[in-house]
């Protein structure tokens, strides 16, 4: 197909640090793909593994409520509980009750019925060694399971499931042959190991290494469940940057940049241990300027995130969300072309449409059922050819999804896999002069306010160099003419007053920053009293 996707598209991440926690942005042919933001208060992430306590169970859903230690109590169904639940059931007894912690000769219970009852098997109480499997959204508790996995580089460790699975996404027979012969050889006795797409055409030293960290975690994890106290965290994912970095890096990544020096280097020993041939592309970013306007990536996600969305053309998106599903409809808005029929600017719009709604999908992390109003196009090879070119542009998305065909209405249904809460950034500002007040201190004042700070800086030797960040606009008046207000504060003050435009200042926001880049003075606009 013509319109098919040029797979050799170049990656990049950025991760940028503050006292707030890590954002990190990733880039595919320099456009804005996905967000993510780690918070350094974030708990119960997925993946983190917790010693909990059942404390109620219901029959109707055929579930249980488990006290993990959250506000919410975790949801856990009685199909989440895993084939070997008993077996891991007894293990997790024993281990508390008699240290017991090896499960080479741990005995097999009979595996749990597909079809069962939650109250046959749990009870009011009851300890479980439970995995979270979805973050708390909304007003609900995270979902949570009792099937234990660890995810490395290239495999993923599965206790008693004694069974060894490769990635579908591993098509050469050959290969496929080749590690699960590899991994037959090395595979401890009653774990389970799935082998990850990244581990095609890796030797048995590296798949090997892989394995000896996912078995040491293990260890770990049972030795503080012997001395925990339910309901008690038990270990942790991997934080998101290390965990996004070890699921993504391939060859397609042309550069990771990274503007704290510390993380810096802890990724750096993290890569050189995993994946050791990917550390040069590894830099850390050293330009006063923060990354994120550097890289144009603040720019991007301030057009991306609002409830118009505009393409090009004048097509744009209207993205609605409710509590049941989001909704997308899709508008040409003023494009015509001529030569064109109405049907085939139809076909145009949408295909130009699907490119961003797939970007949106992983941008803002929408799940659960999307509903997208496409243009209506009466032509049955044009429905057809706009559901391939969505299907093939969601083959990039890490999550689960189904996709559906064009129906008669012209609407595309997708479900799609939601792990934790949707991506919100509000892009509209509150008023930057009077921060939703309507009063404002006359902003011809903001230069000689400015003025006196930097008069106050210098006669008490604050700092002996520094410099000014303000929002582009004040920079441009700041700046304008040849005798500009700049110029004229360096010859009355002897010494070049450095000024650096940031595009994420509010209008009447300025600081002042040492030459160690720490910030010596902040002052926003405020307002009137009445």
């Amino acid at each position: 197909m013509s319109e098919d996707l040029d797979h050799s598209v170049v990656k990049e991440l950025f991760i940028t640090s503050s006292s707030s926690g890590v954002k990190i942005a990733l880039l595919e042919d320099k456009k804005l793909v996905e967000v993510h933001e780690e918070r350094s208060s974030d708990h119960f992430g997925v993946g983190d593994i917790y010693l909990g306590v059942t404390k109620k169970l219901n029959s109707g859903m055929n579930a249980a409520f488990v006290n993990i230690g959250a506000e919410k109590d975790a949801f856990l169904h009685y199909l989440d509980l895993g084939n070997h639940f008993n077996t891991m059931k007894n293990f997790v007894n024993d281990v508390i009750n008699t240290n017991k912690k090896s499960i080479a000769n741990y005995p097999y219970e009979p595996e749990l019925p597909k079809v069962g009852k939650i109250g046959e098997v749990l009870a009011s109480g009851q300890k479980l060694l439970l995995q979270i499997a979805k973050e708390p959204i909304s007003t609900k508790g995270a979902t949570v399971t009792t099937e234990i996995s660890l995810a490395g580089r290239y495999l993923v460790l599965v206790p008693f499931m004694d069974k060894i699975f490769i990635s579908q996404k591993i098509t050469r027979g050959s290969e496929k042959r080749r590690l699960r012969k590899l991994v037959q050889s090395i595979k401890p006795k009653k774990f389970g190991i799935i082998v990850r797409t990244v581990a095609n055409g890796k030797e048995m030293e590296e798949i090997q290494a892989d394995l000896d960290q996912l078995m040491d975690r293990w260890r770990v994890i049972v030795d503080k469940l012997s001395m925990a106290v339910a309901p008690a965290k038990i270990a942790s994912e991997l934080d998101m940057t290390t965990s996004l970095i070890r699921d993504m890096i391939n060859d397609s990544f042309e550069s990771i940049y990274v503007d704290d020096p510390l993380l810096f280097q802890e990724l750096k020993q993290y890569l050189h241990s995993v994946s050791p041939e990917y550390t040069h592309i590894l830099k850390l970013y050293k330009n006063p300027k923060p990354l994120f306007e550097a890289m144009n990536i603040t720019k991007q996600i301030k057009a991306s995130f609002g409830k118009n969305v505009t393409i090009k053309n004048g097509v744009y998106l209207v993205i609605e969300h409710t509590e049941a599903m989001h909704v997308i409809d899709v508008n040409s808005g003023n494009r015509t072309k001529a030569g064109k029929d109405q049907e085939e600017n139809a076909r145009t719009v949408n295909m130009e449409a699907a490119v961003e709604i797939a970007r949106q999908l992983r941008l803002r992390d929408m799940g659960g059922i999307i509903s997208i109003d496409f243009i209506d196009m009466r032509k049955p090879a044009n429905r057809s050819a706009l559901y391939q070119k969505m299907v093939q542009l969601m083959k990039e998305d890490k999550a689960k999804h189904t996709i559906l065909p064009v129906n008669k209405f012209g609407i595309i249904q997708i479900t799609r896999q939601r792990v934790r809460q949707e991506k919100v950034i509000h892009v509209a500002e509150t008023c930057p002069s009077c921060r939703g007040t309507g009063k404002v201190q006359p902003a011809i004042l903001i230069v000689k306010e400015m003025e006196e700070m930097i008069e106050y800086i210098i006669n008490n030797k604050i700092a002996s160099k520094f410099y000014i960040k303000v929002h582009p606009i004040i920079y441009a008046y700041l700046t304008r003419k040849l005798y500009s207000h700049r110029l004229r504060w360096s010859i009355k003050y002897k010494r070049w007053i450095k000024l650096v435009p940031a595009e994420s200042f509010q209008l009447l926001e300025y600081r002042f920053f040492n030459r160690m880049d720490e910030q010596i003075m902040f002052w926003t606009s405020p307002t009137i009293d009445e």
